[in-house]
């Protein structure tokens, strides 16, 4: 009997001993902050803003936090190029940017930076892109799939569409630069 004992103490030294040595592996996630954390930011090191607008209740924005906000690829390039921001374009504190306060607006249902951001065309998701300097470059709504965000965030954040046009850069310069990614997105 003792010996079984000592048997089954000796498993659960062995697997305390083995489970100790398994380090977490970090998954790869994007740095998403706050607008105001964001708007900081380029206040010190300017850089391109995305922000994601929005809803509790949005299907296609779980969708795309799911499928595409986790692809290695699209989370690499994001993290080194732009400030993320996720905005639900629903809540009821108050935002403040720069010298600019939003406000909730009961009418419409939406923060007023919501509305601002999206241009009172209130659909979601919608992408928005700002540059620098936090200017609009371009709201975009809809779900875009890993590949289709990544081909858009590269033509922006790489200043590409100040070269060459949407379509030549999907079918040349992207082909050629991101050549190592496509598998993978």
């Amino acid at each position: 009997m003792k010996k079984i004992y000592l048997f089954i103490a000796l498993i659960g030294l062995s697997g305390n001993i083995f489970g100790q040595q398994k380090t977490p592996v970090k998954k790869k996630e994007v740095e998403w902050l706050t607008i105001q954390e964001a708007y900081a930011r380029t206040q010190k090191e300017p850089r391109k803003t995305i922000i994601d607008v929005y809803t509790a209740w949005c299907g296609w924005c779980k969708v795309m936090d799911r499928e595409t906000y986790t692809n290695p690829e699209v989370i690499d390039y994001l993290n080194k190029n732009f400030y993320m921001v996720k905005l639900d374009a629903e809540s009821k504190q108050d935002i403040i940017v720069g010298n600019t306060k939003y406000v909730f607006d009961a009418n419409s249902g939406a923060n007023q930076a919501a509305i601002a951001l999206l241009q009172g065309k209130m659909s979601y998701p919608t992408t928005v892109f700002l540059d620098a300097q936090y200017n609009m470059i371009q709201p975009l709504p809809g779900y875009l799939n890993a590949k289709a965000f990544h081909e858009i965030v590269t033509y922006l954040g790489g200043d590409y569409n100040k070269k060459e046009p949407f379509e030549q850069y999907k079918i040349g310069t992207y082909k050629e630069v991101f050549k190592n990614a496509l598998p993978k997105l």
